[in-house]
């Protein structure tokens, strides 16, 4: 099964370049693609995440919002497996 995960980003938002950057190690780890979306590009990610932002998703589920706890998102991922 193909992991595919959504990170919400900004393009001026230096935690969103941060995440973007500590997540490729996790991404690389368990085969997964990461789609970065620019949130103010679209008016109701933009409405829903606004102050969250950078957010990582997996579908609908929000990881976690303004740094990567790579722990958590490392446990998440392995029990997808």
């Amino acid at each position: 099964m193909a992991i595919e995960l959504t990170l919400l980003s900004r393009n001026y938002c230096h935690l969103c370049h941060e995440m973007e950057v500590a997540l490729a190690p996790l991404a690389e780890e368990f085969a997964a693609t990461v789609t970065v979306l620019d949130v103010d590009a679209d008016p109701a990610l933009e409405a829903r995440y606004d102050e969250l932002v950078p957010v990582l998703l997996h579908g609908e589920r929000a990881l976690c919002h303004y740094f990567l706890d790579p722990a958590k998102v490392r446990e998440y991922l392995a029990g997808l497996r």
